[in-house]
């Protein structure tokens, strides 16, 4: 079995089709990449949400037993 691209440059070329295989590739990278940091700002904000919820059940119970 032999290489596909004998050099880098014959790599990055394509066979010609460059533009059209590395802006699929760019298409396809850049919304994977933002759906992973949405993702992950998500998760903090609810984990965030969570505590908040927690803290304001804990006052709330502190509250009610000092009455």
């Amino acid at each position: 079995m032999s290489n596909a691209f004998a050099t880098w440059g014959d790599f990055f070329a394509m066979g010609g089709y460059a533009f059209y295989i590395w802006l699929a590739v760019v298409m396809t990278v850049i919304p994977l990449a933002a759906l992973v940091l949405h993702t992950a700002r998500q998760h903090r904000s609810i984990l965030r949400s969570v505590a908040q919820q927690q803290a304001r059940e804990a006052r709330m119970r502190a509250a009610r037993e000092a009455v």
